[in-house]
């Protein structure tokens, strides 16, 4: 059987049932349906340092006056400084519905997530009780680093896990990082090929739960295979596994009317990204009307689903710093991290050894309807913008899949 050694046998995009042997090293084919995934760098990100500020306190009455005057003697003399942490992005968790999750006592506990990314670093202190495991396919590191360009991948683990200052989404979770993609100038780059074994690490190997995917490639409309990162995508959502993908940053007058691959997957959760006045991001991608077989796509799986904060979003950079940064990498968290919040509430719908695709649509189908009564979609903004709290609620009313 050496003559299969490096071969990949890929699903036909028209029928899965049907594979097609496929050798990567074959000249010309890596160019044909091969690409760069990119891990958008979330717009350079703004390093938000702890600033002494002075601070003081109104008393009443005599005493009141004294200790006034007192303490207008240290001001001017900057003697009374107190160190305060940097502006957090608490209205992305306010309006999403994600700290009304938290309160009712969800955290993530006993859900697995897996990310794809640059890697992570744990040097920052909002990770000290994080619980991880790190897969490197960049290099051989058996200790978790990050490879990005501005340290994506920890700025995306941050909005998760964080459990500092700015309380993360789901910071009880497992949380599988596979470090598939490095930096390449401002952007973070991979191999497709590259980035199917690390999915398909996080598909057998970590077991996850939910795979979330801040990162995309062009979706190739000249070919009608399927790159190896879609198949692996598909094959985790045929084990009931829950994808959530980036949409990407390509919108506004460079938009090519595609959310990137694999966000494309119909049974993918798609995340465009949104401001805090609810307005979609300018360079969140549009989606298609159409999916790759050129059939028309239907509630709830036309693309993107929805909208999740993803501008100026505060969360950990290097050298134990906070970033804000802008992307839908950003908003994809909020997803997957909602999601996660969810799946603690009702286990049942965690993937098992017999779970088909009916939890996903079941789960898909919750979302919209979260929206409220039909909603009309966008394709820009989806069906809406993520409310956490209405999503489980609609998700509640029946879990039978």
């Amino acid at each position: 059987m050496d003559e299969l050694r490096g071969v990949e046998l890929l699903p036909e995009p028209g029928e899965p049932k049907i594979l097609s042997a496929v050798d990567s090293s074959t000249n010309g084919h890596e160019a044909q349906w091969r690409a760069e995934v990119t891990g958008w760098a979330p717009i350079v990100p703004e390093t938000v340092p702890f600033r002494p500020r002075r601070v003081f306190s109104l008393a009443t009455g005599i005493f009141g006056a004294l200790f006034l005057a007192i303490l207008v003697v240290l001001w001017q003399s900057d003697l009374l400084l107190l160190e305060l942490p940097p502006a957090s992005s608490e209205w992305a968790f306010e309006e999403s519905e994600i700290r009304d999750l938290q309160d009712g006592g969800l955290s993530g506990e006993g859900v697995r997530v897996c990310m794809v990314d640059t890697g992570l670093s744990l040097s920052h202190t909002s990770f000290n009780e994080a619980d991880v495991v790190f897969k490197d396919f960049v290099g051989n590191s058996v200790e978790p680093k990050d490879y990005g360009s501005i340290a994506h991948g920890t700025l995306m683990a941050g909005i998760l896990l964080s459990n500092d200052f700015q309380l993360g989404i789901a910071p009880n979770v497992t949380l599988g990082m596979a470090a598939a993609l490095s930096a390449d100038g401002e952007d973070n780059t991979g191999s497709e090929t590259r980035v199917a074994k690390a999915i398909r690490w996080c598909i057998f190997d970590f077991e996850a739960d939910i795979i979330s995917l801040s990162l995309g490639g062009d979706q190739d409309q000249s070919t009608s295979r399927e790159g190896p990162a879609v198949s692996a995508t598909r094959q985790a959502i045929d084990l009931g596994i829950f994808v959530v993908a980036a949409a990407g940053n390509d919108g506004g007058s460079s938009d090519d009317g595609y959310v990137s691959a694999p966000g494309n997957v119909n049974l993918a959760i798609t995340v465009g990204a949104s401001s805090r006045d609810g307005s979609v991001w300018e360079q969140s991608s549009m989606g298609e009307p159409t999916d790759s077989e050129g059939n028309a796509r239907v509630v709830p799986h036309q693309k993107p689903e929805l909208t999740a904060p993803g501008v100026e979003i505060v969360s950990t950079g290097t050298d134990n710093l906070w970033y804000t940064s802008s992307g839908t990498s950003d908003a994809t968290v909020f997803v997957a991290g909602a999601l996660a919040l969810i799946l603690e509430a009702h286990p049942e719908l965690k993937p098992m050894a017999t779970s088909t695709t009916a939890c996903i649509e079941l789960v898909k189908q919750a979302l919209v309807d979260s929206m409220g009564p039909n909603p009309d979609h966008d394709s820009t903004k989806g069906y809406g913008e993520l409310r956490a709290k209405s999503w489980l609620s609609q998700v509640s009313e029946d879990t039978t899949c």
